[in-house]
C-alpha cells in the first residue's frame, strides 16, 4: 500500500495532548506506524556528558502515531484526508480530498 504521509509533509495533530499543533514530518517509521514531527510531542531526556557532547536535560520530539496526524491542505491550510489519482501519463500522485489539489513531492 502506498504511503499517505511522507517526510517533508506539513501535518496537523488531530488527537492527543498536542491536538491542533502543526509541524513538518522529519522521519516516518512505516513498520511501527509512527512519525516524528518537528515541534510536536516534545519529551525531556537526561543525557550523560561525554567527550563530544554536553550533558543535561535535552528536549526532543518523540514519535507520534500516524493515525493521529492529518495532512494540511495546500490550498486552504485545513486538515484533509489523502487520496490518489492517476495522471494521463500513468503516474500516481497524492491528492488532497478537501480541495482536489495535487500534493507536490518534496525533495529532501
Amino acid at each position: 500500500m502506498a504511503a499517505k504521509l511522507k517526510k517533508g509533509d506539513r501535518v496537523v495533530v488531530i488527537a492527543g495532548k498536542d491536538k491542533g499543533q502543526k509541524g513538518e514530518i522529519t522521519q516516518v517509521m512505516p513498520k511501527e506506524g509512527r512519525a516524528i514531527v518537528s515541534g510536536v510531542n516534545q519529551v525531556v531526556r537526561h543525557r550523560k556528558q561525554s567527550a563530544g557532547q554536553e550533558g543535561g536535560r535535552v528536549t526532543q520530539s518523540a514519535p507520534i502515531q500516524l493515525s493521529n496526524l492529518m495532512l494540511v491542505d495546500p490550498k486552504s491550510g485545513e486538515p484533509t484526508r489523502v487520496g490518489f489519482k492517476l495522471r494521463e501519463d500513468g503516474t500516481k500522485v497524492r491528492v488532497a480530498k478537501k480541495s482536489g489539489e495535487e500534493i507536490e513531492e518534496r525533495k529532501s
